[in-house]
């Protein structure tokens, strides 16, 4: 799932790219992806692109007043085309699900991969009418998310840290893979309970998620789309890497699996080396 250092890195790419052109067509490879019904996407046909931002893990086409916002998921992508195809879309016959065309030739898909379907699209007049992001937490790369700001929501929040961090209503942007990178470098058990925290703990933590991001959100930065998928992957220190060596003390990378994911972590860099129990079977190492 692209996280917020992946969201940065295609809205760089859109903004740049997109400068000066103006919107010619919107096509629907899946009626389901569009979750709002007005303004229609032949609104958006004849406007120019004014900005490209993003909110959390939206990405946000400002096209002369009505925006475009999308949500890739789990296994959505974009894939941009300097000379898009003239072919028009065919509900249900590839697994594109949105193309956007430009007046240059160019424009973009919005891909997803698998039977189960999550990407979504919203047009809309204002972004705020986009339920999922009026609901987001703070940015944690912004300027006002300061560690005063971060005390406070980690001493109001009792749940497990890594859940805290994941949660899009309380820290906008991250998810499953950042998350381990974050708790692997401020080292920090994923189980622990963020209200439990000591302040040189939330200190660390907060140190961890403003550098882990910003870190990975420069390395991203300049890369054309098809190539941020795999930066990620190389850049990861624990998250993916079940069996392999732990960069930090050289210890095996270890593993929790759940219903339908998993998280990786090190014990002896983050659960004084004893390591995490199954969810599914035994109680959790605080």
């Amino acid at each position: 799932m692209p996280e917020l250092p992946e969201v940065q890195a295609l809205v760089d790419f859109l903004r740049v790219r997109t400068e000066g052109l103006v919107v010619t067509g919107v096509e629907l490879g899946s009626i389901s992806v569009l979750k709002t019904f007005s303004p229609p996407p032949q609104a958006l046909v004849g406007a120019p692109i004014d900005g490209v931002a993003r909110h959390g893990k939206f990405l946000d086409l400002d096209c002369g007043g009505t925006h475009l916002v999308f949500h890739l998921a789990r296994a959505g992508w974009l894939r941009w085309s300097d000379a898009i195809p003239a072919t028009v879309l065919r509900p249900g016959k590839s697994p594109i699900a949105l193309r956007v065309r430009f007046d240059d030739g160019s424009g973009f898909d919005l891909t997803e991969a698998g039977t189960k379907k999550s990407l979504a699209a919203y047009i809309v007049g204002d972004v705020t009418a986009v339920p999922r992001i009026v609901s987001l937490g703070p940015d944690p790369l912004g300027d006002d998310f300061t560690l005063e700001v971060f005390s406070q929501i980690a001493a109001s929040h009792r749940m497990q840290v890594k859940g805290m961090l994941r949660d899009q209503s309380i820290i906008a942007g991250v998810g499953n893979a950042y998350s381990d990178e974050v708790l692997h470098v401020a080292k920090l058990s994923p189980f622990a309970l963020a209200a439990n925290l000591s302040p040189d703990e939330v200190e660390r933590l907060y140190a961890a998620l403003r550098g882990t991001l910003a870190a990975a959100v420069a390395t991203a930065s300049g890369k054309p789309a098809k190539e941020l998928k795999d930066a990620k992957r190389a850049g990861m220190r624990v998250h993916g890497r079940t069996g392999e060596v732990c960069p930090e003390c050289g210890d095996v990378v270890r593993e929790v699996s759940f219903a339908d994911s998993s998280l990786q972590y090190c014990a002896t860099c983050q659960t004084g080396g004893k390591p995490l129990a199954d969810r599914r079977t035994s109680k959790f190492l605080k």
